[in-house]
């Protein structure tokens, strides 16, 4: 169900530079907009044909060519933003793009907002609202597997699931108010199991397009990993090691991290973002009281605390956990098993699993990251999935609890007008996620934080 195409309400035509910023070989000027074409006489001599690539001399006011390049013309509705656009592709040098911008400006155009190019797209309904965010994402994709999930979102896998659910929830809505509609018949429509059996269908699916959402968000935002526990337990170690990288000061003196040391990695794909946190102890001075109080808070927005203790000395683990926040996922990481003479491997038979490992040597890494992955809910090598962001999930899970709120009520109460509400409510969260239905607010949001040019 794509949102129906809207007319801009701007005359107006932007213009941004759509590469990167500094130097480069190639500079690309993008236009769109009524007035790209009567710009293309003025600075190319002639409006070029459709879609036909030509080389020509971008002259300015004077006459005098600014550079000289290839010139695309893409008319409306055919194009990225389905207005006309007009592209300059010519030499990449800072200088040479902003005295292009200039003319153009000086032609009737304005500098175009961040993420306006997109925005006019989605508002012409060249694209969904699912889709022009993918178009971010795989911009912004920080591994080869979220760029191929983005891509898939930007070619509409993602919408078209979307898409299924929405019309599987209008057949239910379709059935329930015909029931509504004629209460005197003596046949008990409500209390048909068709309709429940195409509620539990609905809900099943709705399941399935969540976990791959949820695949996807963890694709794009990655996992915030803290790495917590008692001074002197091979933290900083750890991060090292997963890092293979010496990115944190390793020190047999107890208390030699005091601010928060961060580090991006990968793992099979998946982005983590690890964090170093000073030791949990009574601090001894003022600076590494500052650092135990910055690791209590970073803590508290964690995906999942490792819990680093060393397994060579006695640790009173109870005491330990009570230090964390409540409700965050924690993973004791038993760390110098080359010193104890403990196995490498994971316990999950415990409260909390426990992972026995080396930093040092590197024996057991491979249990840690593979609890990591399972505990994200993480499959490499599964079905293909698409990129998503946590307003879709949050869209999902709305939708989710109103199709189950409204089984409820027809269960318990045969209310099939309540039931009827539920699955209104539920359908507009899913076409939130596509766009027919989105605040103004919401919009600006999203396409502000897209980069300009794009």
């Amino acid at each position: 169900m794509q949102r129906p195409p809207l007319l801009h309400t701007e005359n107006d035509t932007i213009v941004a530079i759509a590469t990167s910023p500094g130097r480069g070989g190639i500079g690309v000027v993008r236009i769109s907009g009524p007035q790209s074409p009567p710009i293309a006489d003025a600075m190319l001599g002639r409006l070029p044909r459709a879609r036909r690539a030509i080389y020509s001399e971008f002259l300015g006011a004077d006459g005098i060519a600014i550079d000289r390049g290839i010139a695309l013309y893409f008319p409306k509705p055919y194009s990225f933003t389905g207005e006309h656009v007009l592209e300059l592709q010519g030499h990449g040098g800072p200088v040479v793009l902003d005295m292009l911008v200039n003319r153009v400006l000086e032609l009737g155009a304005r500098l175009a907002r961040p993420g306006e190019f997109s925005e006019r797209a989605f508002l012409n309904g060249k694209l969904d609202l699912a889709q022009a965010e993918a178009v971010a994402d795989l911009i912004d994709s920080g591994s080869q597997a979220a760029a191929r999930s983005a891509m898939r979102s930007l070619q509409g896998e993602f919408s078209r699931r979307v898409h299924r659910l929405v019309e599987a929830m209008i057949s239910v809505r379709t059935y329930v108010e015909a029931a509504i509609d004629f209460p005197e018949e003596e046949v008990d429509f409500l209390g048909d199991q068709q309709i429940t059996d195409a509620i539990d269908d609905l809900l099943a699916e709705i399941e399935r397009v969540l976990a791959s959402a949820q695949q996807g968000c963890l694709l794009r935002d990655g996992m915030r990993i803290v790495l917590a526990g008692p001074p002197n337990a091979g933290k900083s170690s750890l991060l090292n090691a997963l890092a293979q990288v010496d990115r944190a000061i390793v020190s047999d003196t107890p208390g030699t991290t005091r601010d928060i040391v961060d580090q991006h990695i990968q793992i099979d794909g998946l982005p983590l973002h690890l964090l170093d946190t000073a030791g949990l102890r009574d601090a001894a001075d003022d600076i590494e009281h500052q650092g135990v109080s910055r690791a209590r808070a970073a803590m508290q927005q964690a995906d999942r605390v490792l819990v680093v203790v060393d397994d060579s000395h006695g640790v009173d683990l109870q005491v330990l956990m009570t230090q964390l926040p409540p409700g965050v996922p924690a993973t004791v990481v038993r760390n110098k098993i080359d010193l104890s003479g403990r196995k490498p491997g994971m316990d999950t038979t415990r409260a909390v699993t426990e992972v026995a490992i080396s930093a040092k040597t590197g024996a057991g890494l491979v249990y840690l990251k593979r609890h990591l992955k399972q505990s994200m809910g993480y499959e490499i090598g599964g079905e293909p999935t698409f990129i998503a962001r946590r307003r879709h999930l949050e869209a999902l899970h709305l939708a989710r609890e109103r199709v189950l709120a409204g089984k409820q009520l027809l269960v318990d109460r045969r209310a099939g007008e309540l039931l009827a509400e539920e699955l209104r409510l539920a359908q507009q969260s899913l076409c939130e996620i596509t766009g027919e239905f989105t605040s103004d607010d919401l919009l600006c949001r999203i396409f502000s934080a897209f980069c300009i040019g794009k």
